[in-house]
This record gives C-alpha cells, sequence and structure tokens, in this order.
C-alpha cells in the first residue's frame, strides 16, 4: 500500500473517530460472515459501533489523541468498539456478548477510558461497575432519602397529634348519646 494511500485511509480514521475518548478493542477472528452481521445489528441496535482497522493505521489515526493509549501495544487484528451511553455500558455490552456461545471468537482485547488504557481483565472489571443510569439513580436515592426522612419526621408528630384530638373528640360524642338513653 502507498504512503499516499496510507495518508488517506489514516485520515479518514481520524476524521470517523474524532470525538470519541473512550473505545474497547475486540478480537473478532473467527467469526463468519452470518455471525458478524448479526454482531453487527445486535450492537447498532444499542447505538455501538464496530469497525475492524490495521494496527498501523489506527495508530497513525489515532496519534495525539486520548485513543491512542489503546492501541500502543496491540499486535494481530483488533476491531475498536465504541459507543453506548458510556463506557461502563459499553464494556458490560462486550462482556456479555463476548461471553456467548453464538459469538466464540469475540474477546475483549484492551481499550482506553479517559485516555488510560485498558487491559482486557480491567475491561472485565469495568464491566461489573453501575453504568451512568445506575449511578444516577443510586445519587438521586442518597439526596432524597435525608429529605423524606425529614418529612417523615416533621410530619409524623402532627399526624400523631391529630389521631389522638380526633381519639378524645369521639368519646365526647358518644357520652351525650349515653345518657340520653
Amino acid at each position: 500500500m502507498s504512503k499516499y494511500l496510507k495518508n488517506l485511509i489514516s485520515q479518514e480514521l481520524a476524521t470517523r473517530l474524532q470525538g470519541i475518548q473512550d473505545a474497547v478493542l475486540v478480537k473478532v477472528v473467527g467469526l463468519d460472515a452470518n455471525q458478524t452481521m448479526t454482531l453487527r445489528r445486535t450492537l447498532r441496535e444499542k447505538e455501538i459501533h464496530l469497525m475492524v482497522v490495521k494496527n498501523s493505521l489506527a495508530r497513525r489515526a489515532t496519534e495525539g489523541t486520548e485513543l491512542s493509549a489503546a492501541f500502543e501495544n496491540v499486535e494481530g487484528p483488533v476491531a475498536i468498539v465504541w459507543g453506548s451511553e458510556d463506557v461502563v455500558s459499553l464494556s458490560k455490552e462486550i462482556v456479555r456478548i463476548s461471553g456467548e456461545k453464538e459469538y466464540e471468537g469475540f474477546v475483549p482485547r484492551g481499550g482506553v477510558m479517559d485516555g488510560e488504557a485498558l487491559t482486557p481483565e480491567k475491561v472485565v472489571q469495568v464491566s461489573k461497575w453501575p453504568s451512568r443510569e445506575e449511578q444516577l439513580s443510586i445519587l438521586v436515592g442518597q439526596i432524597l432519602g435525608p429529605g423524606g426522612t425529614l418529612a417523615a419526621q416533621l410530619i409524623g408528630p402532627g399526624g400523631t397529634l391529630a389521631s389522638q384530638i380526633e381519639q378524645k373528640a369521639e368519646p365526647d360524642k358518644a357520652e351525650p348519646d349515653k345518657e340520653g338513653e
């Protein structure tokens, strides 16, 4: 391949990967065309993109970006996977798919998160973290918890007082009836 052609391809890759900060590298060797098509469709439904790249061209294209750390020590054919809501959701999906028998050749090979290179083991660890959505629900629960407790503490005594007043008022109503009999 000529140097001119390599530069064109690298520029195209750089354009496609522009703005991407987190990605996972996967091995896709061993998947046939039908499996690959099904895999891409499954990923596309979750807004995840998969692109098979030549390592040397990917290194050129990602040079000077946060993705460059992912390709530092990578050998052999790999595909770069990016997208989803966050890197945790992406890792969860990659690890889930790699565990399926149908996609036996699909294996995480590493990646990059916040400019830091990830090993395959680290990708599996990240997949066990709570996703952005889960973290937000935990945070909202922690924010609303004390407020709910405070509201209950403020409303509780008032409710008790109202109940006691109501109980005191009921015997007074019942007593005149007994006297009238």
